[in-house]
């Protein structure tokens, strides 16, 4: 059956205005994000595609162009508007949730940023801001790909930083090999980001790599050294 055919109280437009957002499913939602189905297809059926595509709903944050417009029915233009939409909520739930995060181990960033790279294939660099009492100002993915000095550039994140008026930094990135341990590049980042942040007057509090399920800190492991 299409939406067409549906009667108009069970639309998923309609069942919005009359329950509230909060009484629609996963289906509903996604359908009323795509608009539209294609000539063959109704938007019904390609919302299921799309949540079975992913499996669980939480797997939506791995969403991108390239996987999205594998799914019969999701062109480019609705890849790009599902994204847009999830981009929004997370950066709403961030607003929402960001004053009230605060670094106090090593496992908060653990927990912070590990379902952000959970089921990536590339490694992920994020740098976090914090203020005097280690409070989570923001933070971002600022470099994708390989992780080596060439690729990371120091000035882009003292500049992040600088800019919104971070007191501390911590880096984190993901090994997808779900192996922790810091390689050689790693250590040369770690120095060269703790050596410029001295001059800066804003201290690299930490380098965190994000494995599967566990961690290594720099700080932890080195003390006397970050």
């Amino acid at each position: 059956m299409t939406l067409k055919e549906l009667n108009k109280e069970e639309k998923p437009r309609e069942r919005l205005v009359k329950y509230g957002v909060n009484n629609l499913t996963n289906e509903e939602l996604v359908s009323i994000i795509l608009r539209c189905g294609t000539k063959n297809i109704s938007v019904k059926e390609v919302s299921t595609k799309v949540l079975n595509y992913f499996n669980n709903i939480k797997n939506l944050r791995n969403a991108n162009i390239n996987n999205l417009v594998q799914i019969k029915g999701i062109g480019k233009v609705k890849a790009i508007t599902l994204l847009a939409s999830l981009e929004l909520g997370k950066r709403v739930y961030y607003e929402e949730h960001k004053e009230k995060y605060k670094i106090k181990s090593t496992k908060d960033v653990f927990n912070l940023l590990k379902n952000e790279v959970k089921y990536e294939k590339k490694e992920k660099f994020y740098v976090i801001l914090l203020d005097s009492k280690n409070n989570v100002i923001s933070y971002k993915c600022l470099f994708i790909g390989t992780i080596n000095r060439s690729a990371v550039h120091p000035r882009e994140i003292y500049k992040y930083a600088i800019d919104n008026l971070a007191v501390s930094i911590i880096v984190a990135h993901n090994h997808p090999s779900g192996d922790p341990l810091p390689s050689k590049e790693d250590e040369n980042i770690t120095n060269s980001l703790n050596t410029l942040g001295e001059v800066i007057g804003i201290k690299l509090l930490d380098h965190v790599i994000i494995g599967e399920e566990k961690y290594y800190s720099f700080y932890e492991t080195n003390k006397n050294k970050i």
